[in-house]
């Protein structure tokens, strides 16, 4: 069955359905060796494409899931936030994590801490998910930070990331959890 698309708004953002338009800026974004740090390499046009359909095709089936993210103001593409149900099986597992990937151009004025406060609100109430977790490599202090921002607790013991080869410098992930009762009681909401 095919589910309403929600769209998100913020005071400066809007997490939104993906469009054609949305595709070059992503690209830039994934080819940019500052962005991707931390994750295992840059991506191909093809490959960032092909990561922009699956959340195309998962939010149109879902009414949810990694959003498009633009400027309320004038519209500019700055990458993706929201949230997502992983491939991989992590001790979390089953589970749904928030993620987000902004281009460089953007870090450092707030936009991912609006943007997944908007995605964990989105989570909590509409969906009434139980918990959202996040998790990210251990040289990652930007995301972990961010993780702390939000209120997510981090787990005491790390994991090995599955899809990372053994001794590669990003395979030991640190994991945070927020629950639904923990994220109401932060906002003042009744569960």
């Amino acid at each position: 069955m095919l589910q309403t698309i929600m769209e998100l708004h913020t005071p400066r953002l809007l997490l939104r359905q993906w469009r054609d338009s949305d595709l070059a800026p992503f690209a830039a974004l994934h080819a940019d060796p500052r962005v991707m740090a931390c994750f295992p390499a840059t991506l191909s046009r093809e490959a960032s494409d092909a990561l922009a359909q699956r959340c195309r095709d998962l939010i149109a089936a879902r009414g949810w899931g990694l959003w498009a993210v633009t400027l309320r103001d004038n519209g500019a593409f700055i990458g993706m936030t929201g949230l997502h149900v992983p491939d991989a099986q992590l001790p979390c597992s089953p589970c749904v994590e928030i993620g987000w990937r902004l281009a460089f151009d953007y870090w450092g004025q707030g936009y991912a801490q609006e943007a997944a406060q908007a995605a964990l609100r989105d989570g909590f109430t509409r969906l009434r998910l139980p918990e959202i977790v996040s998790f990210t490599a251990l040289p990652n202090v930007r995301s972990s930070t961010l993780m702390a921002r939000l209120g997510m607790r981090r787990e005491h013991a790390t994991f090995e990331h599955p899809a990372l080869p053994p001794g590669h410098r990003l395979r030991t992930h640190c994991l945070y959890r927020l629950t639904r009762a923990e994220w109401c009681a932060r906002e003042g909401i009744t569960p």
